[in-house]
């Protein structure tokens, strides 16, 4: 080969080389462990569609002890994926949290009880033992428990907390009467753990009126002014819904997408399969803009708290469209 073909090849693949660093680093918090409930991001960045918009997407599993607004906060992330009880209670602590869009239409939260534990309805919790997780997933619940009038504290004709771990121990072992769960993981654990869907009284928040946004898009207000941010924000939203409805149409293949990222092992082809199929009923609907009227429910919600809301005034601010507006159209 003679040096002037060398120089040529050299710098094909210097330029080359450029064109790939060219793509814009985006950093993605979970808000839990690498599982179907975030299919759409892995399927995104296992398709090319980050790719495709210029975007090189690292992608962080969350777990017990990370709170995605802790780590936007200290600069660990772009965007954060949390529910919005509990990014608003951030934000009215000062961290300027903001929704730019809300691929999860439907909450998939839900409250299981044992039957033979008493529960038929929301009017036998009174004096009953409640798991509950923590780490900014109470605030539904507490709502929930402020809007029957029922005290959290311990007392008399109120209900007493236990405070969950991230399993549904407690309902097995007869410490609580009822436990958190979610539609399309620890429910499943309890029927895997040998109780029946008929030994079960399932309480979903979504039936019973106390329904909050799950699984929002957030990023820091601060950033927004930045245009060059906003560009990759539109891009990295456009990306992400794509990879959304990807995974809806195909979602044993987003489910083995899910469990190829899946760095800890843990995870199972049946549970991930079972889980993409019951995620995708809840992103069903939505293409990635914020509903208002779902927005304004939440908010209603957590603000009638009585004495102990979640929230304690109306949030400013704390959304916008500008970006899906953009990456939707």
């Amino acid at each position: 080969m003679n040096k002037y073909v060398t120089t040529a090849l050299t710098g094909v693949l210097a330029l080359g080389a450029t064109l790939a660093q060219a793509a814009d680093d985006v950093t993605l918090q979970l808000k839990w462990v690498t599982q179907a409930q975030f299919a759409g991001y892995y399927v995104a960045l296992d398709k090319g569609f980050y790719g495709e918009e210029d975007l090189n997407v690292t992608i962080k599993p969350g777990g017990p002890d990370i709170a995605p607004a802790q780590v936007i906060a200290g600069g660990g992330a772009d965007v954060v994926l949390d529910w919005m009880p509990s990014a608003l209670a951030s934000r009215e602590k000062g961290l300027d949290l903001v929704n730019i869009a809300q691929p999860f239409k439907s909450s998939g939260m839900m409250l299981t009880c044992r039957k033979d534990a008493g529960v038929a309805s929301p009017d036998d919790f009174a004096d009953k033992t409640l798991g509950v997780w923590f780490f900014g997933n109470e605030y539904p619940f507490l709502s929930w428990m402020s809007k029957l009038g029922l005290k959290t504290d311990g007392s008399a004709g109120g209900v007493t907390v236990l405070k969950q771990g991230f399993n549904v121990d407690p309902l097995l072992q007869g410490q609580a009467a009822c436990v958190s769960t979610m539609t399309y993981n620890e429910y499943w654990q309890v029927i895997d753990a040998g109780l029946t869907p008929d030994d079960l009284q399932v309480f979903k928040y979504e039936d019973q009126g106390v329904a909050t946004l799950e699984d929002g898009m957030y990023v820091l207000g601060e950033n927004l002014k930045d245009e060059a941010f906003k560009d990759k924000m539109v891009r990295f939203v456009r990306a992400s819904m794509k990879g959304w409805k990807y995974a809806e149409a195909n979602p044993d293949e987003a489910a083995m997408i899910v469990l190829d990222n899946d760095a800890s092992g843990a995870q199972t082809e049946k549970h991930q399969k079972r889980m993409m199929g019951e995620v995708a009923k809840l992103t069903a609907g939505s293409n990635g803009a914020l509903d208002v009227d779902a927005y304004q429910r939440t908010v209603d919600s957590l603000l009638s708290g009585g004495s102990d809301p979640v929230i304690t005034k109306e949030p400013v601010g704390a959304w916008t469209h500008e970006i899906s507006d953009i990456a939707l159209k």
